[in-house]
C-alpha cells in the first residue's frame, strides 16, 4: 500500500459492485472519472451523499466523468442498501458502487487510516483523467460529508486547465475570470488571449474564461 499523489496513473483494478464486474480502465474508457469511498452500507451521512451524487450525475455526465463509488461491505448488502437510498433521497442511484469486503481496493488506494478507524474507509475522493492520471485527492473524516457543488467546480477547474494556459482563483466558478499562467509572459498572453488580458500585478494577470 502507498500513498497516491497528484500526476500518478491510478491504480487499475476488477472488483464485483452493484452492477455487476467491473474493471476501472474498462469502465473510464477515455472519460474522466470520480471515485469516491464510503465507511459503510447503511450509514445516515452516506446515504445522504450517495444520494445527492444520484442527483448530480446529469452535471457530471454533461462533463464526461463517470461516476464510481466504493463500500467495503457486499453486492447484496449495497443492493438493499440502494433501496433505502432511493426511498429516503427521492432518487435512482444509476452508478456502480464497488463492493470491497476484502479491502483490496481500498488498501490500493489508502483508503484506510488506522488511526481514523481499522476497518472502514474514510470519505476519499479521486478524480481521473482520461489518461488514467490521478488530478486530484481528497479525504474527509467520516463525520463530514461531501459537498457535490464544490466536486463539480473541482472538475470545471481541471478540464479547463487541463487545455488552456490557465488556472482558476480563489472561489472561482465556471465562466469567471482567470488567472493566465505563470509561464506566459503579458506580452504573450495579449496575443494569445483574444478577450484581453488585465495586469493586477507583473506576476497576476487575469483574462475572461476562454471557453465562453
Amino acid at each position: 500500500m502507498s500513498t497516491i499523489r497528484l500526476g500518478d496513473k491510478a491504480p487499475d483494478f476488477t472488483a464485483d459492485s452493484s452492477m455487476g464486474t467491473i474493471n476501472l480502465y474498462d469502465y473510464l474508457g477515455d472519460s474522466w472519472g470520480i471515485l469516491f469511498s464510503h465507511p459503510a452500507d447503511f450509514t445516515p451521512v452516506c446515504t445522504t451523499e450517495l444520494g445527492t451524487a444520484a442527483k448530480f450525475k446529469g452535471e457530471f455526465d454533461k462533463r464526461n466523468v463517470k461516476m464510481l463509488a466504493l463500500s467495503v461491505d457486499g453486492a447484496a448488502s449495497h443492493a438493499e442498501w440502494i433501496k433505502d437510498i432511493n426511498e429516503v433521497q427521492n432518487t435512482i442511484v444509476n452508478f456502480p458502487i464497488i463492493a470491497d469486503e476484502d479491502k483490496k481496493v481500498s488498501n490500493l488506494y489508502d483508503m484506510i487510516h488506522p488511526n481514523a478507524d481499522n476497518n472502514l474507509t474514510v470519505r476519499s475522493v479521486y478524480i481521473i483523467a482520461p489518461d488514467k492520471s490521478v488530478k486530484l485527492t481528497l479525504t474527509y473524516p467520516a463525520s463530514t460529508g461531501r459537498n457535490f457543488y464544490e466536486l463539480l467546480r473541482v472538475v470545471d477547474s481541471l478540464q479547463l486547465t487541463a487545455y488552456h494556459k490557465v488556472a482558476t482563483p480563489a472561489n472561482w466558478e465556471q465562466g469567471k475570470d482567470v488567472v493566465v499562467s505563470p509561464a506566459i509572459s503579458t506580452a504573450d498572453a495579449k496575443e494569445m488571449f483574444s478577450k484581453g488580458v488585465t495586469e493586477v500585478k507583473p506576476y497576476l494577470r487575469m483574462t475572461p474564461d476562454p471557453t465562453n
